[in-house]
């Protein structure tokens, strides 16, 4: 047994011409090693093959070269057991709208030949805040309710790992919100977590690492926090005591930008510069500091420079 929930190796993926030009190359030699026990985020642009790979691990898709391996078994040898191994919740809600949440669960779990005695149809449906809601038609639920319901249906036959394709699309902050929450609960049993999403706030918040992927080829995978400090850059916004009518000689090392009559924004690398320094530095030219705010350099600033580099 490795430490690995799941080992891709050169994985390529290459759709026949069908009226294009030329056939498409959706994954290109494709590594991918995703530790146990992680919430490990999958982030790229639209086409960027993101669902491919997933299709691809979910039996839906068949791939064109390369090696899969879930839970230590890997597809070529064993694609029933792999499958098994893994929990996929699509994009779109699938499901008998005139099932209650609780027959649903219990028809799913029948499906993957789950005995009757060994089913956990009320601890998934409490698990994803459904219990009050398990007689009902799920038709009749909320939009974020039936989203937290595929998370439950992934989960009937206890996969070790969980998929969650775009879990969050079309859902409210608060929603959001409690199907994170979902999440977290779900890792701490030990269920390793893959997520795509194209909310980078989402996989700031929750991943503990991220690979990004573009024009089907991953062009980055490491710790987020490594990956955050790959653009090291701060901002203070300092609100003045007085109108700026020129930015003083003092502070032109430091690049700043002024934002309205009284507010000036410095952007600054902490392995070159230091805050004290800064916040000196404009009181060294005689302004009064009202108020200071920072920020710091965000996924979605990784995000955009790592793919419009390629």
């Amino acid at each position: 047994m490795t430490d690995l929930a799941i080992d891709i190796t050169g994985l390529t993926k290459l759709y026949p011409a069908q009226g294009r030009k030329e056939p498409k190359l959706a994954l290109d030699n494709v590594d991918l090693k995703i530790p146990k026990g992680s919430v490990y985020g999958l982030l790229g642009p639209n086409g960027a093959g993101k669902s491919t790979l997933i299709n691809i691990m979910a039996g839906l898709v068949l791939k064109s070269a390369g090696t899969v391996k879930i839970w230590d078994i890997d597809m070529n040898v064993d694609p029933r057991n792999a499958k098994s191994a893994i929990g996929i919740v699509p994009q779109e809600l699938n499901f008998d709208p005139f099932f209650s949440p609780e027959k649903l669960l219990d028809i799913q779990a029948g499906m993957y030949g789950v005995p009757k005695a060994e089913r956990r149809t009320k601890e998934l449906l409490e698990l994803v805040g459904l219990k009050d809601h398990a007689n009902a038609y799920t038709r009749a639920l909320s939009g974020g309710m039936r989203r937290r319901l595929m998370v439950a249906k992934a989960m009937v036959h206890s996969p070790p790992i969980l998929v969650l394709d775009e879990p969050t699309a079309g859902v409210d902050v608060e929603l959001r919100q409690q199907l994170w929450d979902n999440i977290r609960a779900l890792n701490k049993t030990g269920v390793t977590v893959l997520l795509t999403t194209h909310y980078l706030q989402e996989a700031e918040e929750i991943c503990d690492r991220i690979a990004i992927i573009n024009h089907g080829k991953i062009i980055v995978d490491d710790d987020k926090e490594n990956l955050l400090s790959r653009i090291e850059a701060k901002e203070i916004h300092f609100r003045l005591d007085r109108v700026v009518d020129i930015i003083p000689d003092a502070l032109r090392a430091f690049h700043p930008v002024q934002q309205g009559k009284r507010t000036l924004v410095v952007r600054y690398s902490p392995n070159e510069h230091q805050a004290g320094a800064v916040i000196a530095a404009v009181q060294a030219a005689g302004y009064g500091i009202v108020d200071i705010s920072t920020e710091e350099s965000s996924l979605e600033d990784v995000f955009l420079k790592l793919t419009r580099a390629v």
